[in-house]
């Protein structure tokens, strides 16, 4: 392992389309989604693990996840994880981790990820991290991996690459797409040059500081103010006055869609963002009739196609459904069609609106 890699795994987001198993207090990359007896944080430290050593190992979250990071990571050095004083999409978060390790190793190669990635074929992943990682070392380039789409989910943004390769295995971007509607998804499919953007970054650390100067030039400006509190006991103070200047916007938006150098390495391992109930359905076991179950006392009769999560001690009898996600929790029962499961972030802020905050 070479010791200017690092990774930031960035674990602070909400995660409201998993509502209600995934709460304000509890969010999803601290749940066990798929029974596999390991958190999806859990799951992410022993993937990147395999990459760096665990001492260049951070993970970037909210300041009230902190306790539950410490819980579930204790081989996790405290001083590793990084509590953000407010939520401001991964821009902010990338730009402090960034800067952080500029000032600690000006050589640093970085890669950044989502804590709650299901990757299935951890080999097959790491081998391409590590095309990723090799690739910066020799370039300025901002790199991402992209997924071989099977199918036209409109729940994921999309990459465009040129055909010719710049490396063996690597693609010059041509465009990035927002989460397109299911004739736009389709044709992507068909084209067989888009790829699902895994939001798995990697670059120079200096790279990306330069990124920010030239793209987010007011977000470079209130870090680089502040750069040499960083790495000492004065960094939790300068944390809390940068991030109110910040705006709130990803790095898709505020850098990688705007920048040059920017590149893809296609990849085929099974890869899911688990960003909805959805996604969870498609990486479960499924009975005869394609139902995904969670509980030990569940009975489902005619029913097909329906994802169901309950509590282990709770007899649930379906009939009927199908197409349906059921969430059952101790104080909040879902039903709702599976097309309808983008908008379950709409109506958690309808019901904070109406209801507040207590079922969140």
């Amino acid at each position: 392992m070479n010791k200017h890699h690092y990774v930031a795994i960035m674990a602070g987001g909400i995660g409201s389309r998993f509502w209600p198993m995934s709460r304000a207090n509890y969010p999803k990359q601290f749940l066990d989604i798929l029974g596999t007896g390991k958190t999806l944080i859990q799951e992410s430290f022993d993937r990147y693990s395999q990459l760096v050593p665990v001492e260049n190992l951070f993970i970037v979250t909210s300041q009230e996840y902190v306790h539950l990071v410490k819980q579930q990571l204790p081989d996790l050095p405290i001083e590793n994880i990084l509590a953000e004083p407010s939520r401001k999409n991964t821009a902010p978060c990338i730009a402090y981790i960034a800067f952080k390790l500029y000032q600690k190793d000006p050589e640093a190669l970085m890669m950044a990820a989502p804590a709650d990635n299901l990757i299935l074929d951890t080999s097959a992943f790491v081998k391409t991290a590590q095309k990723a990682l090799d690739f910066v070392s020799h370039i300025n380039a901002l790199v991402t991996i992209g997924i071989k789409p099977t199918h036209p989910n409109t729940g994921y943004g999309y990459i465009q690459h040129d055909g010719p390769e710049a490396a063996p295995g690597v693609h010059k971007v041509k465009t990035f797409t927002e989460k397109p509607n299911l004739e736009l998804a389709r044709t992507f499919l068909a084209s067989g040059d888009f790829l699902w953007n895994a939001g798995i970054f990697t670059w120079k650390v200096r790279t990306i500081v330069n990124a920010f100067e030239k793209h987010l030039p007011e977000m470079f400006e209130v870090f680089h103010t502040e750069r040499n509190n960083l790495n000492t006991p004065e960094e939790k103070n300068a944390i809390e006055r940068i991030y109110p200047q910040c705006t709130n916007i990803s790095i898709d938006f505020g850098i990688m869609e705007k920048a040059e150098d920017v590149y893809v390495i296609p990849a085929s391992f099974a890869w899911s963002d688990l960003g909805t109930w959805n996604s969870a359905w498609e990486n479960m076991e499924k009975d005869y009739f394609h139902n995904a179950v969670a509980g030990n006392y569940v009975m489902v009769v005619d029913a097909k196609n329906t994802m169901v999560h309950v509590p282990d001690n709770k007899l649930v009898l379906l009939q009927g459904l199908e197409d349906y996600i059921v969430v059952d929790t101790k104080d909040v029962l879902l039903i709702c069609k599976k097309e309808k499961e983008q908008e379950i972030k709409e109506y958690v802020a309808e019901i904070k609106r109406n209801k507040g905050e207590r079922f969140l």
